[in-house]
């Protein structure tokens, strides 16, 4: 059964399928109607779609974007496995059935108005729709900066940034054009050789742009958000110790019912009583890192 806070807060509603674009390395973005999960979704929560008709387990997709005002959401996702590869044949007109949104999405600190954004992967949409929140929030000084990280070809056609970051290796230039449209800074890494992005991990370029910061401001004013492969994950939650910021993640697991019922997703985390077991769908997908990723003894 769900938990009490999570009743009346996650619909199922079918959802016409919008457009559908494919790009290299088996990645597709797929835009749906679903006013009612438009509508409540925050950053940092998540769909649970149906691939095929015949199939009857849903898959979950973290939400990129979404529209309250004409209903529609943005799913990034990449096709791996039978689910997604049917779903990846699907065309606009379509319906399917969507459930959501569903889990704890990122919280932000309106003292810490430099937050950094690392996405890696198919954990780019989450950091995608953070930078969209953090965008609407600017006259409360809110200056993101946005870090993502893929060994395919990303999901966009990067171009030249003209926006100054500072710490930046030379010739780490590329950008995402949306973020730039935004007025969001944002810089690309890969260790694919990529036309102007990082040739090393995010996190390297995510220490080269804290220590380009002062001391004192970095500490006030700089929290950490993530999404992205276990590993790196796990590298992020190492950053931030490492320089004393507070940092969530946002976690990947397979999910059965994506509701609370079925404890497939569960993982260990830490807490002041001791470690305890967590289901990602409801009691995340969005933990503190520290509780997951804690200090070696």
């Amino acid at each position: 059964m769900n938990t009490p806070s999570h009743r009346n807060t996650i619909f199922v509603e079918k959802a016409e399928v919008l457009s559908h674009d494919a790009y290299a390395g088996a990645q597709y973005v797929l835009r749906i109607h679903a006013p009612k999960m438009a509508a409540r979704a925050e950053p940092g929560s998540f769909a649970h779609i149906e691939c095929d008709h015949a199939l009857p387990m849903r898959r979950p997709l973290s939400i990129m974007r979404v529209d309250p005002d004409t209903g529609w959401v943005d799913l990034l996702y990449k096709a791996v496995g039978t689910g997604t590869r049917l779903l990846a044949e699907r065309r606009a007109g379509e319906q399917l059935s969507v459930m959501g949104p569903i889990g704890k999405p990122f919280t932000l600190d309106p003292e810490r108005r430099h937050p950094l954004l690392i996405g890696g992967g198919v954990g780019i949409p989450p950091m995608v729709f953070l930078a969209e929140r953090l965008r609407t929030r600017r006259m409360e000084g809110f200056a993101p900066f946005v870090i993502m990280g893929s060994e395919v070809p990303f999901p966009f056609r990067a171009r030249p940034s003209q926006v100054l970051v500072p710490g930046m290796p030379e010739g780490t230039i590329a950008c995402m054009p949306l973020l730039e449209d935004w007025g969001i800074a944002s810089r690309l890494a890969s260790l694919q050789g990529y036309p102007g992005c990082f040739e090393g991990y995010v996190t390297d370029l995510a220490r080269a742009w804290l220590d380009a910061l002062d001391d004192d401001g970095r500490r006030a004013q700089v929290a950490v958000f993530a999404c992205g492969p276990h590993p790196m994950l796990e590298a992020v939650a190492k950053l931030a110790r490492d320089y004393h910021l507070p940092c969530q993640v946002s976690l990947e697991e397979f999910m059965a019912c994506a509701v609370g019922g079925c404890a497939g997703c569960t993982v260990e985390v830490q807490t002041p009583q001791g470690p305890a077991m967590k289901r990602v769908c409801v009691d995340g997908p969005v933990f503190d890192a520290a509780q997951v990723f804690p200090a070696p003894a």
